[in-house]
């Protein structure tokens, strides 16, 4: 543990990244991320990310409308363990399991820290959770910098409950598993009034589209969005029975969000 009752340690802040990652266009940054997000950013030179390579090129984004504390070349830049982001950063579900301490070491020596990852709130829907528990345990300050989170963009724009929901990662992609969750979810989301949200990747949004078409009841109500803050944006909430109707299946080439409610 560090001497934090002395000042000396830096703070650990969560920067928000735009969500135009893998996507083919781009969105300007001033346009989803507030100035002060982005000169504290531009502040920082020590960074835990979810992908070096990545954070660069969010990093030469910045510079070029706020000037780097330190060039490209010279940002101290850390990755978390691939299977961390892969499987989930706290063990469970076969995630991994690793001691995220010392990958705060700058901090504890008074150093202000990124945490930042490909799209997004890092930490939610996102790896990054065990460097901020582990930034609490060591006296760590955490501060969380205002940017798009496409879970909470999704749900808002989605008509369903926003009083009383739960974010519930993937579905599984075996079909008979994927199929039981699908209908454990609808049941959860029409007994309780609670809003189900899950995401899919690009490329497996087809499979995931048809199996909730088959699955879910007619009345209950199926939103979807993807390309959040792009103009390709797409947005759209009906009843079940209408989608099918209207045969028209998300992008798959782009992350989707979907929620599912009364």
């Amino acid at each position: 543990m560090s001497d934090t009752s002395k000042g000396k340690a830096g703070t650990l802040y969560l920067v928000p990244a735009p969500l135009d990652f893998g996507c083919e266009s781009q969105t300007a940054l001033t346009e989803v991320l507030p100035e002060g997000t982005l000169r504290r950013a531009a502040s920082l030179t020590h960074w835990i990310s979810e992908n070096a390579k990545t954070a660069r090129a969010y990093l030469k984004r910045i510079d070029a409308l706020f000037p780097l504390a330190a060039p490209l070349q010279a940002q101290n830049i850390a990755e978390l363990p691939r299977e961390a982001h892969k499987k989930g950063d706290h063990g469970n579900k076969g995630g991994a399991v690793f001691d995220p301490k010392p990958l705060l070491a700058p901090a504890l020596a008074g150093q202000d820290m990124g945490l930042i990852s490909e799209a997004g709130m890092p930490a939610v829907a996102d790896p990054g959770s065990s460097i901020v528990r582990a930034a609490h345990d060591l006296g760590i300050r955490v501060v969380p910098l205002t940017g798009p989170v496409s879970l909470l963009l999704g749900l808002a724009a989605s008509g369903l409950n926003g009083q009383n929901f739960a974010f519930v990662g993937y579905v599984p992609q075996d079909g008979a598993e994927r199929t039981a969750r699908i209908k454990e979810l609808e049941s959860l989301a029409l007994r309780q009034g609670q809003t189900q949200q899950f995401i899919e990747t690009p490329y497996r949004n087809a499979a995931l589209w048809q199996a909730l078409l088959q699955t879910l009841q007619p009345n209950t109500r199926l939103a979807l969005a993807s390309g959040l803050t792009l103009e390709t944006a797409r947005i759209e909430s009906h009843l079940v029975r209408e989608w099918r109707q209207r045969n028209a299946p998300p992008d798959n080439r782009t992350p989707v969000v979907f929620a599912i409610g009364r």
